[in-house]
């Protein structure tokens, strides 16, 4: 299962992010396989990281958690806010034409 994982720095946490990214980075390193996305949430000029965001297969909801509770940067305080989300993933397609066999199944419920 994809989880996605949503999670908002605390205010003016810059210092205490830059002490964590090594070890933060570290964990990602070590899931890098089972990742389909991740990276910083910026503010809207893209010069401070605000948080982040990720999704990361994981076999359920408790071995997420789990992750996320070992995850350097929510371990070491730095999360305002961390929120798990179980996701799927349709774009871009894990399975080519699943969009299009969707758009047809939606159009047709949409008939009956």
């Amino acid at each position: 299962m994809l989880f996605a994982f949503i999670c908002v720095d605390k205010p003016d946490s810059s210092k205490l992010r830059s002490k964590l990214r090594p070890p933060h980075l570290e964990y990602m390193i070590g899931v890098k396989d089972r990742t389909v996305f991740g990276g910083p949430l910026q503010d809207d000029v893209g010069e401070a990281s605000q948080g982040s965001i990720f999704a990361i297969e994981f076999a359920s909801r408790v071995e997420a958690e789990a992750f996320l509770a070992e995850e350097p940067y929510n371990k070491g305080g730095l999360f305002q806010s961390a929120e798990i989300w179980r996701w799927r993933q349709m774009i871009p397609e894990v399975e080519e034409g699943q969009l299009l066999k969707l758009l047809e199944r939606e159009r047709a419920n949409l008939g009956s």
